[in-house]
């Protein structure tokens, strides 16, 4: 069965999921990034993204070698770029930009890589991406060049939501961004889901355990966490497990 069909097969369960985002210029080195990885295989989490927006430093096939290694849920590819696309993945996020009007992020880029994805042999998601926020600009922003949709236009969120379920993008995701002050609002995050049906990704601003439980809870799919775990990559006992139950607690 593939990534995608996974996640539908969840969301027609209403079985929630949990993905931690990792940025290969933002994470641990050594005896510490394995560490990392064994609390990772050991938390909450069902799904590991790999990707970022500068991707300065590392070799994005390395990382997901390594996770591999040591972290037995799928692994997708969440890019940044055309050239963060490699093999060792199970799936990748083939994103477009519908919140934005940034042609080059709604099929330039895409024409760019089409044909070496092809080549990889890997699953290809159809990804309608939205970005939301107010006022803080976000590196997601600064880098799309796009203007996010406000936070409290929940009818634009589901007017977009629902073009692009019509364009035939196969999955949905709603971002604040890396770094957000604000995660997507339940307003919006429970108006995608009435007027569409496809699955719902929802990440960022994601801090605490309450607000990925609140997200759940009005229709999100998987939550994606990234900043959070880059800033306390040493605890991860406060992430809420998809099955209802803290990770504190299961690991007591």
């Amino acid at each position: 069965m593939s990534w995608l069909e996974n996640l539908e097969r969840d969301q027609a369960a209403g079985t929630k999921r949990l993905a931690a985002l990792l940025d290969p210029d933002d994470l641990p080195s050594g005896r510490e990034w394995l560490r990392f990885l064994d609390r990772l295989q050991n938390s909450a989490i069902t799904d590991v993204f790999i990707g970022g927006s500068l991707l300065i430093k590392q070799n994005v096939a390395d990382i997901i070698q390594s996770v591999r290694d040591r972290f037995d849920g799928p692994i997708t590819i969440f890019p940044g770029a055309p050239d963060q696309v490699v093999k060792g993945a199970d799936a990748l996020l083939f994103l477009s930009l519908i919140s934005g009007r940034n042609a080059d992020l709604l099929i330039g880029r895409h024409v760019e890589a089409a044909m070496r994805i092809r080549r990889l042999g890997i699953e290809i998601v159809p990804t309608g991406y939205m970005l939301f926020g107010d006022g803080q600009l976000t590196t997601a922003a600064y880098m799309s060049q796009t203007m996010p949709i406000p936070l409290n236009k929940p009818e634009i969120a589901a007017a977009t939501a629902v073009a692009g379920e019509m364009l035939g993008l196969r999955v949905l995701f709603a971002d604040a961004g890396s770094g957000a002050n604000q995660s997507v609002t339940a307003s919006i995050i429970a108006g995608i889901k009435e007027n569409t049906s496809c699955p719902l990704i929802v990440g960022g601003g994601f801090n605490d355990a309450a607000s990925v439980i609140a997200a759940w809870n009005a229709g999100a799919d998987l939550v994606v966490i990234g900043n959070a775990i880059e800033v306390q990559p040493n605890d991860l006992t406060w992430l809420p497990n998809p099955n209802g139950h803290s990770q504190a607690t299961k690991l007591a």
